[in-house]
């Protein structure tokens, strides 16, 4: 995929599956961080908070990706992720698989609880 300048060219060139899929990872980091800022980075969507970076998410051709896997959030949730590639900072869901949004709610929240901690 080629990159994207704005979150609408970037939607626009997935397809419906992909879309649905991007926009419900979206709504779902949305609630597990209500207070997050969306942001269109590394051409990808994403959301910051309190200016740091709590999530990213891609669609690929055969996965979803969720940036960044953080130490804290392995560490809380690594049996749940045992099924899943993971390289450096990122978790791969199939994309011929149903997504865990449960799960990805329960990494946000981890990684929302990292950024606070350490902000303050």
């Amino acid at each position: 995929m080629a990159k994207s300048a704005s979150l609408d060219e970037y939607l626009g060139a997935l397809s419906d599956e992909q879309r649905t899929t991007i926009e419900k990872l979206r709504e779902t980091i949305l609630a597990a961080a209500p207070d997050a800022e969306a942001v269109f980075s590394y051409a990808m969507p994403g959301f910051k908070l309190g200016g740091a970076p709590l999530a990213w998410v891609g669609a690929w051709k055969r996965h979803f990706s969720l940036y960044p896997l953080s130490k804290a959030m392995l560490a809380a949730h690594g049996d749940a992720l045992a099924d899943y590639e993971m390289s450096k900072g990122t978790i791969k869901f199939p994309a011929s698989d149903p997504i865990p949004y449960a799960l990805v709610r329960k990494l946000v929240e981890t990684r929302a609880a990292e950024l606070r901690k350490s902000s303050s």
